[in-house]
């Protein structure tokens, strides 16, 4: 029903617009767009071979988004996981977690502990602070080093803004937002302050979240009808009073953010800024409602920490025409980031604290130099230092006592140096061609404690280093198309996570440490093309295929000659990450823009994806990160006050036969058909969207998602999605 549904909006659309052009209509999106995720400096996207989706601050005022994990599924284009509300996990051309890459403000956010499991360090970017969001798909080693396999996701937060005379100019927001489906209470300001040189502009903002009611519509293997809560020193189940809200699940965050900028003249440019984000303590979602052969919950207790990121980054550019440059960008980048993880069976007064801190250091010097009017190089240099601190404490939280546990991880240091070269020629004004070349060293250093695990080993050492490389051309014949091409490779070098953590991925199976790995490959080529059909629509197409090679996977594994151990009271399955099997991932996407008369717009994007991997015994397996079919169709009017949309976004689904090996033994997050198995039903919301100028100073933003109240769950979620959502703002700029 959605496809006809899409379908039938879009034969409107276009067949409204070819009765009734009119030269009033104003031009759809042009064929580029200035960018600088691709290759680090700005750049029109019509001169790079990758597909780059754009996520503009207009787009992201209108559509009003809770997080930044919300933020990137504005694109239409990033398929989203989450394991609990404070979460949010991409998915992107088959490829997630640690082998997508993260860059706030030009500098890595990608940590030695960025795991192969669902990640939601997304959430703590700031979506208010946030001043245009880039996503490259296809590899991005080149210019990024490790992980930057599926695509890199890059935020470019608000930059202090000078006065344009010689009197201080001080300008701002505030911002008020509720939303019914989790009781959302959000407050959110930024100051800009300017003068002729000097700049500067603080950001903050606090959310509130409830817990999130599900949609009435749908499986009711998602309903939530009891609860495991602590009363007088016992856990006992309770009767859910309402089985659509999902308890626990609410949690608040606070996000600040500072930045100074300094621009003695039109040559150099100073800028420092201070990232601050913090989470309250929430629940897992996914484990809570993890239940027992008898069928009573699992757990008592199970909640992420506080989750901590700190950001200092001072960046310099310099424009100088030089014999080495014409402009030079130096980063120095410190941050820290902390993590943990409070488990308890139930009716066990034994709790499990696991507690990670990462203190990441990185400097990257970035040069551009037009060496003739027809070519251009870009070269660099990255350095990268991961220092790795995780502790455990085993609490009785009966008799009130403490005493050391085993680590999540060992002790370790992760290092990175990387040198880039990459060369662009202008071959015609129709035609260019551009390649890149990497090698990236990496080490990494680490220390086993031996106390709780007999490990074989009480240390592990990796020195190794990768050589990537891409080349693509740009294929421009005349204004209304552009043709590009993409051959590149990419590398996800062993971390800590892959190299020592020991947890329980599922029940009965425990993951230890393999300290002899190396580093994953992905080869990947892409065709795109976009067609401008007179001024008023745009059509791209984008397939790709990506073979990854020597990948990091979990495998059975034998511990000092035992394939089976004790582990948190259960006899356990002993797995590793090893480097034991070959991936390969195909799609298409593709996107639809259309504008009509008087203001009104269309616009739809669909992504197909396929993958799979080998698995113990030679067999294929779905992949478990390539997403099923999903896209957006939307129809939008606009003028001078009011900004509204009405959008459907939806989903296909994943078989019994069609879910990857991994997730058919997670039967707790998905429906069961006829005959009794685990599988992802389709979905698809409808939305509608608004926002009002009030005046030159208040706007309006008001929406409602999910109009039908439908129940689902996102493939390979743990939490079901939001049922109808009132969502109401107040923007005051000053």
């Amino acid at each position: 029903m959605k496809k006809i549904i899409q379908y039938i909006l879009l034969f409107c659309s276009v067949v409204a617009f070819s009765q009734t052009e009119q030269d009033s209509i104003k031009p759809s999106k042009e064929l580029s767009e200035v960018v600088i995720s691709a290759n680090r400096w700005k750049q029109n996207s019509k001169d790079i071979p990758q597909k780059v989706s754009v996520i503009s601050p207009t787009k992201v005022a209108l559509h009003n988004p809770q997080t930044a994990a919300d933020l990137l599924t504005i694109s239409g284009k990033v398929f989203m996981q989450k394991s609990q509300q404070g979460g949010g996990s991409p998915m992107i051309r088959g490829f997630a977690t640690n082998r997508l890459l993260y860059a706030i403000d030009g500098v890595r956010m990608n940590t030695a502990i960025f795991r192969g499991g669902n990640i939601q360090n997304v959430i703590s970017l700031d979506p208010f602070a946030t001043e245009q969001t880039e996503v490259v798909f296809g590899p991005g080693s080149v210019m990024y080093g490790s992980d930057a396999i599926g695509g890199v996701m890059s935020f470019q937060t608000l930059t202090p803004q000078f006065s344009a005379t010689s009197k201080s100019k001080v300008s701002g927001n505030a911002v008020s937002r509720f939303s019914s489906a989790n009781n959302e209470k959000t407050g959110h300001f930024d100051v800009n302050v300017g003068w002729k040189n000097w700049a500067t502009i603080t950001s903050f903002s606090s959310n509130d979240f409830g817990d999130l009611r599900m949609g009435s519509h749908g499986p009711d293997e998602y309903l939530r009808p009891f609860y495991v809560q602590r009363q007088n020193g016992s856990d006992v189940v309770v009767t859910n009073s309402d089985p659509l809200v999902q308890k626990p699940t609410a949690y608040s965050q606070i996000n600040l953010m500072q930045k100074i900028r300094f621009k003695p003249n039109e040559k150099w440019d100073f800028q420092y800024g201070l990232h601050f984000s913090e989470t309250s303590s929430y629940s897992r979602y996914d484990r809570h409602i993890r239940y027992t052969n008898a069928g009573l919950p699992r757990y008592g207790e199970f909640n992420y920490g506080p989750q901590k990121w700190i950001m200092n980054n001072l960046n310099i550019t310099h424009q100088s025409k030089t014999k080495l440059f014409d402009e030079m960008a130096f980063r120095f980048a410190y941050q820290f980031f902390e993590e943990s993880r409070m488990s308890r069976n139930i009716n066990n007064p034994n709790r499990e604290i696991r507690t990670e801190k990462v203190h990441a250091y990185s400097i990257n010097a970035d040069f551009t130099k037009a060496t003739t009017t027809k070519n251009n190089i870009l070269y660099g240099v990255e350095y990268v230092f991961n220092d790795v601190i995780s502790t455990g404490i085993n609490q009785n939280i009966v008799a009130g006592t403490s005493q050391d546990g085993p680590s999540r991880y060992p002790q370790a240091t992760w290092q990175s140096l990387g040198v880039y070269l990459n060369n662009q020629y202008k071959v015609s004004d129709k035609t260019k061609i551009q390649t890149g070349l990497r090698y990236n060293v990496f080490i990494l250093n680490a220390d086993f404690d031996t106390t709780f695990y007999p490990f074989p080993f009480t240390s592990a050492t990796i020195n190794n280093g990768s050589l990537t490389g891409s080349a693509g051309f740009v294929f421009r014949p005349n204004n209304q198309w552009i043709i590009s091409s993409n051959v590149a490779t990419a590398f996800r070098s062993p971390n800590v996570d892959d190299v020592g953590k020991v947890f329980d991925s599922e029940p009965g199976s425990v993951v230890i440490p393999n300290p002899d790995l190396e580093a994953e490959y992905a080869y990947n080529i892409d065709l795109n093309i976009a067609k401008q059909i007179g001024k008023y629509v745009k059509i791209d197409f984008s397939t790709y295929y990506t073979l990854l090679d020597n990948a990091l996977v979990r495998r059975d594994f034998t511990l000092n000659g035992a394939s089976q151990i004790m582990y948190d009271g259960e006899l356990s399955q002993v797995q590793a990450i090893q480097n034991a099997a070959k991936a390969n991932v195909y799609g298409i996407q593709a996107g639809v823009e259309v504008k009509m008369p008087s203001g009104f717009r269309f616009s739809t994007d669909l992504n197909f994806q396929k993958g799979e991997e080998e698995l113990d015994n030679g067999d294929k397996s779905p992949s478990r990160h390539a997403a099923p079919f999903f896209g957006v169709s939307r129809i939008g009017y606009a003028n001078s006050k009011l900004d509204l949309e009405f959008n459907m976004q939806f989903s296909d689904e994943v078989g019994f036969d069609d879910l990857a090996e991994e997730e058919k033994g997670k039967k707790e997050i998905y429906a069961i058909d006829g005959n009794g198995n685990p599988y992802s039903p389709s979905w698809y919301t409808l939305n509608l969207k608004s926002m009002y100028k009030l005046n030159n100073n208040f706007t309006l933003t008001a929406g409602i998602e999910n109009i039908t109240d439908q129940r689902y769950r996102p493939y390979s979620s743990g939490i079901v999605s939001p049922g109808k959502n009132f969502i109401l703002a107040l923007r005051a700029a000053f």
